[in-house]
């Protein structure tokens, strides 16, 4: 039986990861749920799953959430600030830590996990983006394992070669050919993209996932940041990564070897897919997704991306050649920006001239230390939210 800590437990990740292990009642114990203000729906999850711990970022939220738990007659104790969610991310009892919080607020409990030895499922990306080099040390020296739950990212991991560990280089791995769907205006006009609005940003073709995301898939910065991610995980240069267009977003990645051979992961679009890869690994369990019908999906596309289309993709790019806290800054920047575009404080095109503005304005430095990357970090919104008042 493994004690699961779910970072981030009302969020789309969160939502999927306690599908699955509730079909796993033999396998799988909700020790321990975080949020950072959904009061409501934490509260409905720990009368489900009854764990010994919750912890909510926003202390006025975890009071409320004390207080109705305690009139439920609940006994969860509960934790508040960024330190009860790192606190549970590293107790003992923890086998497993669900690392699903958006942004760079999941960046702390994900390092906390990290450096406690625990097995990490890496949800957050950003955790990589803004520390990658300090994430991958402090899982190497204290013997934490790391799984990717990106979809491609964990296609990528089950076609690599048997035993493979992620931070390593795999011999006879040519390239990494990363999918994306191209979001919803693949096929708009560039021209139109400038009056696209939130509501048009978020309604994703295949996946169901919060509005950041969504927005970022639309942008392609989301593939940018798996482009910064694949990099860490699998320890390749981005000369060694292709984006490719596949609108029908079955196949989730491939890895192209030496000898010829391309190794391609398939399933229906369902994060329960490689949820269920990761907290069984190396084993395979049941995980509710229905099988993919072949006959259904018929064929399958495949177009280059264009960066005329999807600057942000040529930021990541560009920010990885760059190397130290140049994607710590693109990372806050974006966040930044796309918050503004939900509020209706920018526009749709104005996301990557705002990252590329703030990207030119702060020199990337070495990323030689948390205080170094959380300093960029603050420095690249500072900037972002100056460009958002223009």
């Amino acid at each position: 039986m493994k004690n699961i800590t779910v970072l981030g437990s009302t969020g789309s990740i969160g939502v999927s990861t306690l599908d699955v292990v509730q079909r796993h009642p033999d396998k799988f114990n909700v020790l321990a749920l975080t949020a950072n203000t959904a009061v409501d729906r934490l509260f409905e999850q720990c009368v489900t799953h009854q764990p010994e711990y919750a912890a909510m970022v926003d202390e006025q939220a975890a009071k409320k959430l004390a207080d109705l738990l305690k009139e439920k007659q609940i006994n969860t104790q509960v934790l508040s600030g960024i330190e009860g969610l790192e606190t549970l991310a590293s107790l003992d009892v923890v086998d497993d830590v669900m690392a699903a919080i958006v942004g760079a607020a999941g960046l702390l409990p994900t390092l906390a996990a990290a450096k406690s030895g625990k097995r990490v499922l890496l949800a957050n990306k950003e955790s990589l983006v803004m520390s990658g080099a300090i994430l991958m040390d402090a899982c190497r020296e204290n013997n934490a394992e790391l799984l990717p739950i990106d979809s491609e990212h964990n296609a990528i991991f089950q076609c690599m070669p048997n035993g493979y560990v992620t931070g390593q280089n795999a011999n006879g791995v040519r390239r990494i050919l990363l999918t994306a769907s191209g979001g919803p205006f693949r096929e708009m006009p560039v021209a139109d993209m400038a009056s696209v609005t939130p509501e048009q940003a978020v309604a994703h073709p295949n996946w169901e996932m919060g509005k950041k995301i969504s927005v970022d898939s639309a942008t392609m910065m989301n593939k940018g940041l798996e482009v910064i991610e694949a990099c860490w995980l699998f320890d390749v240069s981005p000369d060694d990564i292709e984006v490719i267009i596949h609108p029908q977003s079955v196949i989730h990645s491939m890895v192209d070897y030496d000898d010829g051979s391309v190794l391609a992961q398939m399933g229906n679009p369902d994060m329960r897919t490689p949820i269920a890869n990761a907290l069984s690994w190396p084993e395979r369990i049941e995980s509710g997704v229905a099988p993919l019908d072949l006959f259904e999906v018929a064929q399958l596309n495949f177009e280059k991306a264009d960066f005329n289309r999807y600057p942000c993709l040529k930021l990541a790019f560009d920010a990885m050649h760059e190397g130290g806290t140049a994607t710590t800054i693109l990372n806050a920047a974006n966040e930044v920006a796309v918050q503004g575009f939900l509020d209706r404080r920018a526009g749709f095109t104005q996301i990557a001239d705002i990252n590329a503005r703030v990207l030119d304005e702060i020199s990337a430095s070495e990323a030689d230390s948390l205080e170094t990357i959380l300093h960029a970090d603050k420095l690249a919104r500072t900037a972002a939210n100056r460009y958002l008042s223009d």
